[in-house]
C-alpha cells in the first residue's frame, strides 16, 4: 500500500488529550531483575525486603564509658559517688572500659558515660545514676530479624543501599527499566563525533542524543537505531526492529511534507491517534500505538522535540519507570511579558534566578541555545493570551 505523506493535519489535538491517550493504555513496567547494590541507586524496590538479621546483632555500647551493671550505680551522684572496681568482666560492683560500638560485655547492662566517672587508679568512682540499658543498642534495636525495612515502590538512595549492605545483603530485587528505543531519521543528518563535517543544508543529529539522556535520567533505559534515511521501507524496518521497546522514540519526518513519513507509517502498521497537537512549538507532534509499544514521534527542530518530550515522553517514562521523585516546578515572578498563540499550550523558556523568571525566547522551534541558557520553562495554557510581567508562574526546571 502507498503512503500518503503531504497533506495537511487533519485535526489538532490538546496536549492534555494527547497525554491521557498515551497514559490511560500504558502502565508501569512490572518486570523485575536482581541487581547488585553497588549498582542499584535509583531502582526502584519491586517487592518488600525484610532484614535477614538483627542490627545489632549484640548489645553495643553506644558511648565511651564503662560498662556496668545499672543497679550498681544507684544513687549515684557527685557528693554521693559510688565505687566500681575495674575489671574484664562485668558484674556485680565491677566494671569494663569500652569504647562505642564495642560488643557489651556478658553482665553489663548500661555504659556509664566518661564524663560521668572518674578513675582512680583500678576503681571507678561513678558520679552519676543510670538505668538499664542506658547507652546500650539492644539486639535488634535498629532493624529486628524480619522486619519490613524497605518497600516496594520505594527508590533507592545512598543510605538505603548502606543499610541493606550493613544488613549482610548483596542484591535487590528492581523493577526493569523501560525500554526506550530511539529513532533518528533524516537524510540531512549527519552523525554525531564523527569527521564528517556538515555540508550546506545538512546538521549534526542531536535530538537522537538528548532523547537517549533524558530517558536515562527519567528512569529508562535507551537504545539509539543510527539515523535512518527519509524512506519508508527502512524507517518502517527500524521501527519493527524495535517493537520489543516499552516506548518509540521517532526523530523527524513527523510533518506533513513529501518525505514526513513517519505518521504514515503508524497508521499503516497500527493506529494512529494524534498528528499535530496544540503545543507551540510541538505542532508537528505524532502519537500512536504499533502492537500495544506506544510511538511517539518528535518534530525535528529541537525545541519542538524537546517540548514533545517533556510535555509526552516524560509522564510516560516516568510512570513506566515507577518514578515519583522528579523535580517539581518552582513558583517565580515574570521579569516580562511571555506572547502566547491562544487555543495553543505554550512551551516558554525562561531563565530563574532569585525567584524571578527572565523569558529567553519564545518562539524559534530550531533555537537549541535558548534551552541551554534556560533554567526551566514555563508553559502558557490554551486559555490564555500571554502572561504579563510581574504575574507568578509555575517554572518546571530543566533536568
Amino acid at each position: 500500500m502507498d503512503l500518503v505523506v503531504g497533506t495537511m493535519f487533519k485535526e489538532l489535538a490538546g496536549a492534555a488529550e494527547g497525554l491521557r491517550a498515551l497514559l490511560e493504555r500504558c502502565g508501569p513496567v512490572t518486570r523485575s531483575e536482581a541487581v547488585h547494590l553497588a549498582a542499584a541507586r535509583g531502582r526502584v524496590l519491586s517487592e518488600d525486603l525484610e532484614s535477614p538479621v538483627n542490627l545489632p546483632a549484640f548489645n553495643r555500647a553506644a558511648m565511651d564509658g564503662y560498662a556496668v551493671r545499672a543497679a550498681d550505680t544507684r544513687g549515684a551522684s557527685p557528693l554521693a559517688p559510688v565505687y566500681l572496681k575495674v575489671d574484664d568482666e562485668a558484674g556485680e560492683g565491677r566494671c569494663v572500659p569500652v569504647r562505642t560500638g564495642m560488643a557489651a560485655p556478658p553482665g553489663a547492662d548500661a555504659v556509664l558515660m566518661m564524663e560521668d566517672s572518674l578513675l582512680r587508679g583500678e576503681e571507678l568512682e561513678a558520679t552519676a545514676e543510670v538505668h538499664p540499658y542506658r547507652n546500650i543498642a539492644r539486639v535488634g534495636e535498629d532493624v529486628a530479624l524480619g522486619e519490613t525495612v524497605l518497600k516496594e515502590g520505594h527508590r533507592l538512595r545512598p543510605p538505603d543501599i548502606a543499610l541493606l549492605a550493613s544488613l549482610g545483603l548483596t542484591n535487590a530485587k528492581v523493577y526493569e527499566r523501560p525500554k526506550v528505543a530511539i529513532i533518528p531519521t533524516g537524510g540531512e543528518l549527519v552523525p554525531l563525533f564523527s569527521d564528517q563535517r556538515p555540508l550546506p543544508g545538512q546538521a549534526r543529529e542531536a535530538n537522537g542524543l538528548i532523547c537517549e539522556m533524558y530517558a536515562e535520567i527519567w528512569g529508562g533505559s535507551s537504545r539509539k537505531t543510527q539515523i535512518v534515511e527519509d524512506d519508508a521501507g527502512l524507517i518502517k524496518d527500524a521501527i519493527s526492529e524495535n517493537l520489543d521497546a516499552d516506548l518509540i522514540l521517532i526523530s523527524g519526518g513527523t510533518s506533513v511534507g513529501e518525505e514526513d513519513y513517519a505518521p504514515p507509517i503508524i497508521e499503516e502498521m497500527g493506529e494512529l491517534l494524534v498528528h499535530g497537537v496544540r503545543i507551540t512549538p510541538a505542532k508537528p507532534t505524532a502519537l500512536g500505538f504499533i502492537d500495544e509499544t506506544p510511538v511517539i514521534c518528535l518534530p525535528g527542530y529541537p525545541v519542538a522535540a524537546l517540548a514533545a518530550l517533556y510535555i509526552f515522553a516524560r509522564p510516560l517514562i516516568t510512570m513506566m519507570a515507577h518514578r515519583t521523585d522528579l523535580p517539581r516546578a518552582v513558583p517565580a515572578k515574570l521579569a516580562g511579558k511571555i506572547v502566547s498563540r491562544p487555543g495553543y499550550l505554550t512551551f516558554a523558556r525562561v531563565g530563574l534566578k532569585g525567584g524571578v523568571a527572565t523569558p529567553i525566547m519564545t518562539t524559534g522551534a530550531g533555537i537549541l541555545s535558548s534551552v541551554a541558557r534556560a533554567e526551566g520553562y514555563v508553559l502558557v495554557s490554551e486559555e490564555v493570551e500571554g502572561r504579563e510581567k510581574g504575574e507568578m508562574v509555575e517554572v518546571n526546571l530543566i533536568e
